[in-house]
């Protein structure tokens, strides 16, 4: 018997360690991380959302997010599916030092891009490179379930070598009459011609892949000059702003606090549970005069999508722009997101 991990509300709750259990070699640079928890229990979480993982790099723990690729209905482990990234430091970890017996740390799981939360009878899921990760995730529950929907997925990638998932694609494909997968290359790999649509995302293969793409739930993610053009061709084509849906920011490359516009105000700013405190400019984040006085807070996307840095203010006045990582009743309960939060008056925060 087995417990359960139940969601946290918030991404302050730490589900704890997890214990890798398997590496696979999805491509030449990406690799699928099986993970349980450490104390055996069933992993409650929606597809499509994910999890913050903390890991040493060089001595200094960093946090980045991480889809869960896997399906809930394989509640007792989940698996992450992680590219290599230039200069990706955790991304890099992950590759190079995590192995089948070790163990990460996990926050979460988070995040509301999930067909749980946009139910359909028909869907185009729009993916480009390592931006299938949630989709999958989507689509394996879709294909366990032997859901009674019609799914549409256009998957973009560079050359055949770097589909992800290619295999698993055309079995869940063959195996369930509701799934169409299309894959579109850009170009041919060194040892393989791609014989399929090449080119990249254009309004003709999506209407080629799906002629009623107007009429369908739209869940698209990938690299943000993908999301950019796929947004301009959704609207082209007519599609209702409020079915189309997107992970809006890459879970691997978190870009550096903004610096915010000061007016030369600034603001005490105290962490109560470490005894720290530093001046924030008005108009400056949180999370970046933190970061500018040398104070490392969790963080992650860093746009206020994830949710990582929520963070309970005890006192003071904070304005928060956030971009949905976090829920109306966590903001009534006085949380904030440091990372797109600026201080009205002096602030004490629970960190």
């Amino acid at each position: 018997m087995t417990a359960t991990i139940s969601r946290p509300e918030t991404g302050s709750g730490t589900a704890g360690p997890l214990l890798c259990t398997c590496v696979v070699d999805v491509t030449h640079d990406v690799r699928s991380f099986v993970l349980r928890p450490a104390v055996p229990a069933a992993y409650d979480f929606e597809p499509g959302q994910h999890l913050t993982l903390t890991v040493p790099v060089a001595g200094e723990p960093l946090s980045r997010c991480y889809t869960i690729s896997s399906s809930p209905r394989r509640a007792e482990e989940l698996t992450i599916t992680v590219k290599r990234v230039p200069g990706g430091p955790v991304s890099n970890w992950l590759h190079d030092h995590l192995r089948v017996g070790d163990s990460v740390l996990a926050d979460g799981p988070l995040g509301r891009f999930s067909t749980t939360h946009h139910p359909a009878a028909r869907y185009l899921f729009l993916t480009a490179g390592s931006g299938i990760t949630p989709l999958m995730s989507m689509l394996r529950t879709v294909h366990a379930d032997r859901a009674d929907v019609d799914v549409v997925l256009v998957h973009h990638a560079r050359t055949p070598a770097d589909i992800v998932f290619r295999e698993e694609l055309r079995t869940i494909e063959a195996e369930h009459p509701g799934v169409r997968v299309v894959v579109v290359c850009e170009t041919d790999a060194a040892d393989e011609t791609w014989t399929g649509p090449r080119g990249r995302v254009c309004l003709e293969q999506l209407r080629a892949a799906a002629p009623d793409l107007a009429e369908r739930e739209v869940l698209t993610c990938g690299p943000a000059p993908y999301m950019a053009a796929v947004r301009d061709l959704l609207a082209e084509a007519g599609a209702d702003p409020a079915r189309c849906h997107e992970e809006s920011f890459s879970f691997a490359d978190a870009p550096a606090p903004v610096a915010g516009t000061s007016t030369g105000t600034t603001y005490a700013v105290e962490l109560r549970r470490s005894g720290r405190s530093f001046r924030c400019g008005e108009g400056t984040p949180l999370l970046s005069a933190a970061a500018a006085a040398g104070i490392t807070l969790p963080s992650s996307c860093q746009e206020g999508v994830c949710g990582t840095c929520t963070t309970q203010v005890l006192s003071g006045r904070v304005e928060m722009e956030h971009q949905g990582g976090i829920r109306p009743r966590e903001v009534a309960q006085g949380k904030t997101l440091l990372c797109c939060s600026t201080p009205c008056e002096d602030v004490v925060l629970d960190a």
